[in-house]
């Protein structure tokens, strides 16, 4: 377990987990994240899951106990000071061009919320929506992670999917976050979010947060959701042609280039 109370800042979360969970008109809840995760998971990219969740019609509740979610728990702490570390780092990257950072802000919640992309599902997996400049996540996902993906877990592993959403919030910020045009588009993005991780984790690995070897948690995980691991999970077969996040080995370098350089410009290189 890393030493987050060696975090300082607190990045801005709203903990949905205790409100009513919301499931969508025409579909089951059920229905709806097999069908989004198999779109998000063997190859969909980034303006895929939006449409998908932009088409979805809300207008069914779930019950939740919102008793299990009362005040700041340990999980809502944790992502608070992974987000706060991330907006740290890039506060001062921003600043180095005399540009402003604006922080995201992220969502906690359980089963499926709304969004300003139309709807969350917690299925498709930790992402983020432009429209509203916000990450939506739901921690079962990282359950499913481990038992069907084979990710070893841990709270390094999760803080590096947070590190990477950041990253997308960034290339929103910089005008680069579009609907690809082509696979390797979308590849070059999620690449480059990986490296943003990176970068985090270099931000970290002199302040006393990570245990030693504690960052291989982080590598595990980029490798757990690499294109062709998922693929080979779902559809027993690996076809690269339909890549739109990169290969295993592609996100482990990625991440790596970022953690082992600390310069933002290596990722511009991707």
């Amino acid at each position: 377990m890393a030493f987050w109370d060696k975090v300082r800042s607190t990045g801005n979360v709203e903990d949905r987990r205790g409100a009513t969970g919301i499931a969508a008109g025409g579909l089951s809840l059920t229905g709806l994240a097999i069908y989004l995760a198999f779109t998000f998971l063997s190859g969909g990219d980034v303006g895929d899951v939006l449409s998908g969740l932009q088409n979805v019609q809300i207008d069914q509740v779930q019950s939740v106990d919102s008793k299990d979610f009362e005040g700041a728990d340990a999980y809502e702490v944790f992502v608070a000071k992974v987000l706060g570390s991330n907006n740290d780092m890039w506060k001062k990257v921003f600043a180095q061009s005399n540009t402003q950072y604006t922080e995201p802000k992220l969502v906690l919640f359980r089963g499926a919320t709304d969004s300003a992309c139309g709807g969350a599902d917690a299925r498709v997996g930790p992402h983020y929506c432009p429209y509203d400049q916000t990450i939506y996540l739901d921690e079962t996902f990282f359950d499913e992670l481990t038992k069907r993906f084979g990710a070893k877990g841990g709270d390094v592993a999760q803080a590096y999917v947070i590190a990477h959403e950041v990253g997308h919030h960034v290339q929103n910020q910089l005008g680069a976050l579009t609907d690809s045009t082509t696979n390797s588009d979308s590849i070059a993005t999620e690449l480059r979010a990986d490296c943003y991780a990176g970068l985090w984790g270099y931000s970290l690995r002199d302040a006393g947060v990570f245990e030693e070897g504690e960052i291989a948690e982080a590598i595990d995980a980029a490798a757990a959701v690499g294109d062709d691991r998922i693929q080979s999970k779902i559809e027993g077969r690996v076809t690269p042609e339909n890549w739109t996040h990169g290969s295993s080995e592609q996100r482990v370098a990625a991440f790596n280039k970022g953690y082992d350089t600390g310069q933002v410009g290596m990722c511009d290189s991707i």
